[in-house]
């Protein structure tokens, strides 16, 4: 099989011929039809993400169909539709598991990272951890629900109730959870770097009453602000935009240092929470949701062999939506 592997840290992706691998126990062994790519990809063939398997095949936003099972599989079939996320396994036995918070299991192993991924003709994926994909989405568009819409989903639920949302950084999470955050009654004022006018005017189309720059305040205090962007110093620029009890909520798995604030900006019962992974819970939840919006995911596809020009743009910020390798 043709896969584009992570040699070293910091360096391109190779592209290399490689054997099929054969599912073990409880595995199921998916033929890719397509894989988003995805900020998290990004840091860790940026070395920001430390340890992960190496070499290693990135890409945890896997849509293809299952082409054999391993011995115990019964839960899915040869043939079936199926989408692989960033949880790849947990141990489901420790207190955070049992809790249903499996996405905090310190032995919990992740799709891209400690196990490869989907930049691949192939790959193996534990059957309980695989996703039916709901009727109505190609695989281009399927592809970033099980990454950027999970997250985003999970975000916006920690985000509360409040109706005033704010979204730092508007790329392929935004443009999903803006979506789901419109349908549900809410207003949605979206954030992006300054002179970003392009940016600006997809949040709109999106349905974000209002875009601007994140160095702005919004017109109105906000219940909430979500921010996707790795750059720390958005979290004092979002703790000023909500209003007292409201809550700012870091969507990323990495972002860099959050330069100190006055307690001023904290005050009034606001709060800073991050969000860690997924479980299981998110992914049934909110792929049921999507159709019902309906979630319409905008892409930009790349041919597999060209995986290191799609994580340049999305490093640069050129893209618009999500990127999505096309490998079958």
């Amino acid at each position: 099989m043709r896969a584009m592997r992570l040699e070293r840290p910091g360096a391109p992706l190779v592209l290399a011929e490689l054997p099929i691998p054969t599912p073990g126990v409880g595995q199921v062994l998916v033929r890719v039809h397509a894989c988003g790519i995805c900020r998290t990809d990004l840091h860790i063939v940026d070395g920001e993400l430390d340890r992960p398997k190496l070499p290693l095949i990135p890409g945890h936003q896997v849509v293809g169909r299952v082409a054999s099972l391993g011995p115990g599989v019964t839960a899915v079939t040869v043939g079936e539709r199926v989408g692989i996320p960033w949880l790849g396994g947990t141990c489901g036995r420790c207190g955070q598991c049992r809790a249903g918070r499996e996405n905090l299991c310190e032995q919990a192993l992740f799709t891209g990272y400690q196990i490869d991924g989907g930049f691949a003709e192939y790959c193996l994926a534990d059957a309980r951890f695989c996703f039916p994909i709901p009727e109505g989405y190609p695989d281009l568009q399927a592809a970033p629900l099980l990454c950027a819409g999970l997250i985003g989903y999970r975000s916006l639920r920690m985000a509360g109730e409040g109706t005033l949302v704010g979204i730092y950084g508007f790329g392929a999470a935004a443009h999903i959870v803006t979506q789901v955050a419109v349908w549900q009654g809410r207003q949605v004022f979206a954030f992006t770097r300054p002179g970003d006018t392009k940016a600006q005017a997809f949040a709109r189309r999106m349905g974000a009453c209002w875009a601007g720059a994140a160095d702005q305040l919004p017109p109105q205090g906000l219940d909430s602000a979500i921010i996707f962007a790795p750059a720390g110093e958005l979290v004092p620029a979002a703790l000023r935009a909500v209003r007292p009890g409201g809550r700012v909520v870091c969507g990323g798995i990495h972002m860099s240092v959050i330069p100190s604030f006055p307690y001023d900006l904290l005050w009034g019962e606001r709060s800073i929470s991050s969000v860690a992974n997924l479980t299981r819970q998110d992914g049934e939840e909110f792929l049921a949701l999507a159709p019902q919006v309906p979630v319409q995911t905008e892409v930009t596809a790349y041919p597999l062999e060209q995986a290191n020009q799609a994580l340049h743009d999305l490093r640069s910020g050129r893209l618009t939506g999500a990127g999505v390798l096309v490998v079958a």
